[in-house]
């Protein structure tokens, strides 16, 4: 036994000053009077008193209360639908089925009263809500009642609706998030410090906030599982990538954004060294295993309704399954399996509904305010949207497969999603949140939280938000939007608080043509929000700002779209012998 003399404690490693004044990814400038390092922007001031010897296990719960605060304080405000006739919007629609799911039999989940909030979600979402349903019903059946509880505002329920947004989240998204950050910071050679910079900006994300725990929803779910996935990538884990990605996709079908460029960096990494069949026939393994148990729920609850004696052919046939050109036999043992099946996916994949339902800043939007193009057929556009949409994933999933490095997968995911957004069908203006995710967190990478970086996804987040201001103002958060969005702007040194991020001269600067684009595109949210506020559209003209809306959108998310497929294919080396060449500047 060591004597107490001889022994020494193990020393808690420092984030020195003097480190941070020779490498430093963003959070630091030099003060040309003084020659003294002196925060970059807000946020680096705020977190200041951290760098140091404080533990991560102190900052980060601090963290966690100060972005729940703000969480909370959103969700004290208006949500979808409220006193909205007729459908009473995604409020209604979540909690609408929790009832169902709580007391119809599984086979009716996908049948039942589709006029009223039709479940049209995979199958996760689906137990998800059972679960909440179960739960708030032992508080208070009257909340979930079968036909008596439609259009409910109970104030008391309101609470448990956004109280299960609230715990979802803590428990899927937010682990998901510091995972991620923890290891693509190491990987990238990014300080704890940093990185905790990078997880406040993350979590502060004013379009995730104002979506979930204003509006209404549970799309943290869905992007905790897929950065989930993104974050076993990052560790050299592909077969807990697939199941993460298979969560995601279960809970949400818009995932699917992500999935060509989940397949081509699975692929790449079985082709590229040298190729690795056993790697390839296990990632298909556990991919198929995971729907397998994914679904097996629900084909269970299915053969135990037929076991019931449920009549499952008084139910309607799905067009996907009555365009077979095949008789399925209505007494067979696997008919209900084949039918359940087969509605799930024509409730899940709504091409009957059109290119677009409402106003969103994508292409077709922008091309039917001049061009009308309900002229065509619904098939002629679905075949379009489908060759707009493989001309804008092909590059970047094509750079991602032939260099499958663990730096790039941030960068790929983020113009993947970006080029779906923008060409895919069916996008609605809450889908913003997939190309948002992965563009955000390349603040946790290599300086990341310089302005060549930060100023471009500090643009995508004030402009995501910004056009999804027309539904925020129905749901009354206009109040939230302004302060939620100004707060993250200023904490990130952005305009229209601060102008920091443009700054001329100063290393790993914007170039003047990027710069140009993005005053421009800031003054033209200032513009119309002025605009809205105080001059009411032309009668002839309802719409025009929202319109305005729409095509300032697009110009800008088409250029984050360039800017991320640009950088991907730089950082990627593919045409520089293999090693990307680094630049001071942003293109």
């Amino acid at each position: 036994m060591a004597s107490p003399s001889t022994h020494k404690p193990r020393r808690r490693r420092k984030i020195e000053e003097g480190s941070l004044a020779h490498v430093t990814h963003g959070t630091l400038d030099l003060d040309q009077q003084t020659q003294a390092r002196k925060p970059a922007f807000p946020l680096v001031a705020f977190l200041w008193p951290a760098k140091g010897t404080v533990s991560q296990w102190v900052t980060i719960p601090l963290i966690l209360m100060v972005a729940g605060l703000f969480r909370w304080c959103t969700s004290l405000w208006g949500y979808s639908g409220y006193q909205s006739l007729p459908m009473h919007g995604d409020f209604e629609a979540q909690r609408h089925w929790m009832e169902i799911t709580e007391h119809l039999p599984v086979s009716q989940w996908y049948f039942h009263d589709l006029e009223w909030w039709g479940l049209d979600y995979p199958p996760l979402t689906a137990y998800h809500s059972w679960l909440l349903g179960v739960l708030g019903s032992a508080i208070n059946p009257e909340w979930f009642a079968l036909y008596k509880s439609r259009a409910l505002d109970d104030p008391n329920l309101k609470i448990y609706m956004r109280a299960t947004v609230f715990v979802s989240e803590y428990l899927i998204y937010i682990p998901a998030v510091i995972i991620f950050l923890r290891r693509y910071s190491r990987l990238q050679g990014v300080n704890i410090w940093e990185a905790s910079i990078a997880l406040v900006a993350v979590l502060m994300q004013p379009a995730t906030i104002l979506i979930d725990h204003g509006h209404f929803q549970y799309n943290t779910v869905m992007l905790g599982f897929a950065l989930a996935s993104i974050s076993s990538m990052v560790a050299g884990r592909p077969l807990w990538s697939c199941v993460f990605f298979v969560g995601a996709l279960g809970f949400k079908q818009m995932a699917l954004f992500y999935a060509p460029v989940v397949f081509a960096y699975l692929l790449g990494i079985c082709l590229f060294p040298k190729i690795n069949v056993v790697r390839l026939l296990l990632i298909a393994l556990v991919t198929i295993l995971s729907f397998a148990v994914l679904y097996l729920p629900f084909l269970l609850g299915v053969a135990y309704d037929v076991y019931r004696g449920e009549n499952l052919a008084d139910l309607p046939v799905p067009p996907l399954l009555a365009s077979l050109p095949i008789h399925l036999d209505e007494k067979s043992w696997y008919y209900g399996i084949i039918l359940e099946l087969a509605q799930s996916v024509h409730r899940i994949f709504p091409f009957a509904r059109g290119l677009f339902e409402d106003k969103v800043a994508n292409i077709w939007c922008a091309i039917h305010t001049f061009h009308k193009l309900n002229r065509y057929s619904s098939v002629l556009l679905q075949r379009a949207a489908l060759v707009a949409t493989l001309a804008s994933i092909g590059p970047p999933c094509l750079i991602l497969f032939l260099k499958p490095k663990k730096e790039l997968v941030p960068w790929a995911f983020a113009a993947t999603s970006w080029g779906f957004f923008l060409c895919s069908y069916q996008v609605h203006e809450k889908n913003v949140l997939l190309p948002l995710l992965p563009m955000t967190i390349l603040l946790g990478g290599e300086k990341g939280l310089l302005p060549s970086v930060r100023a471009w996804v500090g643009l995508a987040n004030l402009l995501g938000v910004w056009t999804m201001f027309p539904l925020l103002k129905r749901d009354q958060l206009r109040v939230p939007y302004f302060v939620i969005s100004l707060l993250w702007a200023y904490l990130l040194g952005l305009p229209p608080v601060s102008i920091s991020a443009y700054r001329q001269g100063i290393a790993d600067g914007l170039n003047l043509l990027s710069t140009i684009l993005h005053i421009n595109i800031y003054l033209a949210m200032v513009a119309w929000h002025f605009a809205e506020a105080f001059f009411p559209p032309p009668k002839d003209k309802p719409d025009l700002w929202v319109v305005a809306n729409v095509l300032i959108g697009v110009g800008g998310f088409g250029l984050c779209y360039l800017w991320c497929t640009w950088n991907l294919l730089q950082k990627s080396g593919l045409f520089q012998g293999g090693k990307g060449k680094p630049k001071t500047k942003s293109q």
